[in-house]
C-alpha cells in the first residue's frame, strides 16, 4: 500500500491532510505527541482530534506518539516503510510567536532540526517522495511594514494602484528584518527545504502560509486568532487586542484549500526547492475589528475586548497574499471557503465542544 507521511497529524493542517489521504486509500503514517499541551496548556491540546482520526480511519491511519527531534524513533519508522513513502506531508512546529521568545532551544530545535531530521530521513529511505514544508509568511519578518498603509474605518489597506494590492508575493526580501525568534526557526526550516531540494535534487516545496484556520483548530491566544476569537465569544470570555488599533488584516484560508494546493503540487510536483505564497488573497481576508463585528453576527453575542497599545513583536500590519505564482503554475486551484464561511463553520462545528 502507497505511503503518506504526515508530522503533526492531529493539528489543523495535519488532521485534514490525513482524513483526505486515507479517503484516497493511502496508508497514513501520522506522527504527533501532541507538544501542543506543552506550548498552550491543557486547552491546546489535540488528543481529541488523535482518537477522532483513530476511531473514524481504521487501519488506514497509524499513530506514532513520538517527536520529530527524536532521530532514532524517526529513522525506526522511515526504514520500516521506505520506498513505499511517496508523500511527506510537514506539519508539526512550535507555532507561536511568544512562546519562541520563552525557550528559544526548544522552538529552533523543532521547527529548523525537527525539518532536517526529516529532510535525512526522506534523502535515505524514499528520495522519489514528495517534500511539503508548511512554512509560514512570518519568513517575510516585519518587511511588509514598511508599505504606505492607507487608515481606513475599519482596517489598514493599500492604494487600489499599489504593486502589492493583490499580496504579497515571494520576490519580497526576508534579509534585514524583525522576524520574531519563531519567524527565524521557520526561516531556517524553509531554506533548509529548498537547499535539499536544490542540492539534491529532491522534489521539495515550502507552502508560506498567511492564517490557516478550520474548526479541527484548537484556537488559544496566542495561536489560531479566528477560532480563539469566537470561542472567547462563545464562552464568554475577554479578548485583547494588540496594537495597530485593531484595524491589521489577515488573509484567511481554510485548511481544506490548503489541502487541495497540497494535492495539486503532488500530482505534478517540480524538483528544486519550488517555494509559493499560500494563503487566502484578496478572496479571503478580515481586519481584527472586522472579525469582532462578524462573531457577533455568528453567534448573537457581543465580544468583551480590551486594547493593548503595543504591537506583539514582528507582528504584521497587514498581510495579504499574493497567490498568483501557485495559480498560474497549478490553475485548477482556487479558494473554495472564504472568511465568513470559515467562521460559520468553526461556530457551528465546535459548540458543542465548547460546551454551549
Amino acid at each position: 500500500m502507497s505511503v503518506v507521511v504526515i508530522t503533526g497529524s492531529a493539528g489543523l493542517i495535519g488532521s485534514e491532510a490525513t482524513e483526505y489521504y486515507a479517503s484516497l486509500g493511502y496508508r497514513v503514517i501520522g506522527i504527533d505527541n501532541d507538544m501542543r499541551q506543552d506550548f498552550f496548556g491543557a486547552e491546546g491540546t489535540t488528543r481529541w482530534n488523535r482518537s477522532r482520526l483513530e476511531n473514524n480511519l481504521g487501519t488506514n491511519y497509524v499513530h506514532y506518539d513520538m517527536d520529530i527531534r527524536d532521530n532514532s524513533a524517526l529513522s525506526r519508522i522511515f526504514q520500516n516503510y521506505g520506498p513505499d513513502i511517496e508523500l511527506i506531508i510537514h506539519t508539526a512546529a512550535q507555532p507561536s510567536h511568544d512562546w519562541a521568545a520563552r525557550e528559544p532551544l526548544t522552538d529552533f530545535h523543532i521547527n529548523a532540526s525537527g525539518t532536517l531530521n526529516l529532510l535525512e530521513m526522506m534523502r535515505q529511505h524514499c528520495p522519489e517522495a514528495v517534500f511539503i514544508f508548511t512554512s509560514t509568511n512570518k519568513v517575510y519578518g516585519d518587511r511588509p511594514n514598511d508599505l504606505p498603509y492607507l487608515e481606513q474605518e475599519s482596517r489598514w489597506e493599500l492604494d487600489t494602484g499599489h504593486p502589492y494590492y493583490n499580496g504579497i508575493p515571494e520576490t519580497l526580501s526576508v534579509d534585514q528584518c524583525l522576524h520574531s525568534l519563531f519567524g527565524a526557526s521557520k526561516l531556517a526550516a524553509d531554506i533548509i527545504v529548498q537547499e535539499y531540494g536544490r542540492y539534491f535534487q529532491l522534489k521539495t516545496v515550502c507552502f508560506r502560509g498567511g492564517v490557516l484556520s478550520g474548526s479541527k483548530q484548537a484556537g488559544v491566544q496566542l495561536h489560531g486568532f479566528i477560532n480563539y476569537l469566537l470561542k472567547c465569544a462563545i464562552t464568554n470570555s475577554p479578548y485583547t487586542i494588540f496594537g495597530y488599533k485593531g484595524k491589521q488584516v489577515r488573509d484567511i484560508i481554510h485548511a481544506s484549500d490548503v489541502i487541495s494546493a497540497f494535492h495539486e503540487f503532488f500530482q505534478n510536483p517540480k524538483r528544486g526547492g519550488e517555494v509559493y505564497n499560500l494563503g487566502g488573497g484578496r478572496d479571503s481576508n478580515i481586519s481584527i475589528l472586522e472579525a469582532i463585528e462578524m462573531v457577533r453576527q455568528i453567534t448573537g453575542k457581543k465580544l468583551s475586548f480590551s486594547y493593548c497599545d503595543q504591537p506583539r513583536t514582528g507582528d504584521h500590519i497587514w498581510y495579504i497574499t499574493d497567490t498568483s505564482k501557485f495559480r498560474k503554475h497549478y490553475p485548477n486551484w482556487s479558494i473554495q471557503t472564504p472568511v465568513a464561511q470559515i467562521m460559520e463553520l468553526i461556530y457551528n462545528e465546535n459548540k458543542d465542544r465548547w460546551n454551549i
